[in-house]
């Protein structure tokens, strides 16, 4: 059992690192430069975290894609 949890452990960081790189990578795009211009009014998303932000642009960048 003592494996187990030592393994979902080891799995939640590996993922974790694989995130934060994945929206650093995001953030240097000029997608999501571009998509931060176009949503200056919204000041709610100042206060938002990188991590919100990143999530915010991929949802929005999904659903214009699935039109």
């Amino acid at each position: 059992m003592a494996s187990s949890t030592i393994s979902k452990s080891s799995q939640f960081s590996e993922d974790r690192q694989i995130w934060d790189s994945l929206k650093q990578a995001i953030a240097s795009s000029s997608g999501f430069e571009r998509w931060q211009i176009e949503h200056p009014v919204e000041d709610q998303l100042k206060k938002y975290n990188l991590d919100t932000q990143v999530r915010l642009y991929l949802r929005e960048t999904l659903e214009t894609l699935a039109y």
